[in-house]
C-alpha cells in the first residue's frame, strides 16, 4: 500500500497537507474523514490515530499524526524544492519560528472567528452574543497585525523571497475566517498582496479547488443531536 492521507478539507491543516502534496506531485490515496459527521470518532479511524484528529498519514506500516510533522516528513522524503523548507540554517529557523508561533496565536483566533461567527449558530444551533463575536474579531485583528509586523514585514513571503511551509500553513488559517465572511484582507494591502503571491505560487486552480468546502461552510446543514453531542466538547476545547 502506498502513501495514504486522512483528510477533510474543512480543516485548515488538512488543506495545507493536501495542497503541499498536490503542488509537489506527491502520489497519495485520499482517505476522507468527515469531521462534521464525527467520523474521526469512529473505531476504524481510532486505529489510525488514537488522538481522533486529522490530518493523519499512513505510509505502509508507518503512521504519523500532527500536520507540521506530516509536512516535514513529506518535504524530506520526497525531496521537494528547497524553498519549502530551506537547507540554509537561518532561513529554516524562520520557518520553524512561524510554525512554532502559529498554533497558539493565528490558529486559535482564526478557529474562534469561524466557530463564533458561523459554526456555532448555523451548524450547532448555538447563537452567539454580538459582544462575544465582536471580541473574537478584535482578537483576530490584533493577531493579523502581529502576522504583518513580526513575520511578513516587507518581505515577499514570511521567511524570505520564496514561498515556504510557513506561508502555506498561514494562508490556510486565514481562509477559515474568510469562509465565515470576515474581511481578513480588507485595509491590509501588504497582507492582501502576500495572499495573491501565495495563491500564484500554489497554483490558482489548486488553490480554488482546495477551498471549495470552506468557502461554502456557511451553508452547512445543522448537525443532528448525536453528532452535536459528540462534537461540542471537542469544539469548546479547541477554541478556549
Amino acid at each position: 500500500m502506498g502513501l495514504e492521507l486522512y483528510l477533510d478539507l474543512v480543516s485548515q491543516p488538512c488543506r495545507a497537507v493536501y495542497i503541499f502534496a498536490r503542488r509537489n506531485g506527491i502520489p497519495f490515496e485520499l482517505r476522507t474523514v468527515d469531521l462534521l459527521k464525527g467520523q474521526h470518532f469512529s473505531n476504524d479511524f481510532a486505529q489510525v490515530n488514537p488522538l481522533m484528529k486529522v490530518p493523519a498519514l499512513k505510509d505502509g506500516d508507518f503512521i504519523l499524526t500532527e500536520s507540521v510533522a506530516i509536512l516535514l516528513y513529506l518535504a524530506r522524503k520526497y525531496k521537494v524544492p528547497d524553498h519549502w523548507y530551506p537547507q540554509d540554517l537561518q532561513a529554516c529557523a524562520l520557518v520553524d519560528e512561524y510554525l512554532a508561533w502559529q498554533h497558539t496565536a493565528l490558529r486559535k483566533n482564526c478557529l474562534r472567528a469561524l466557530w463564533r461567527k458561523v459554526m456555532f449558530p448555523v451548524f450547532l444551533g448555538e447563537p452567539q452574543s454580538p459582544e462575544i463575536v465582536a471580541a473574537t474579531l478584535a482578537e483576530l485583528d490584533m493577531t493579523l497585525q502581529l502576522l504583518e509586523d513580526k513575520f511578513l514585514q516587507n518581505k515577499a513571503f514570511l521567511a524570505g523571497p520564496h514561498i515556504s511551509l510557513a506561508d502555506l500553513v498561514a494562508i490556510e488559517e486565514l481562509m477559515h475566517p474568510v469562509g465565515a465572511g470576515c474581511q481578513v484582507f480588507e485595509g491590509r494591502p501588504k497582507l492582501s498582496a502576500w495572499r495573491q503571491r501565495v495563491e500564484v505560487a500554489v497554483g490558482e486552480d489548486l488553490f480554488r479547488e482546495a477551498h471549495e468546502v470552506i468557502l461554502k461552510v456557511k451553508g452547512t446543514p445543522p448537525a443532528d443531536p448525536t453528532t452535536k453531542q459528540k462534537l461540542m466538547p471537542r469544539v469548546l476545547d479547541m477554541i478556549q
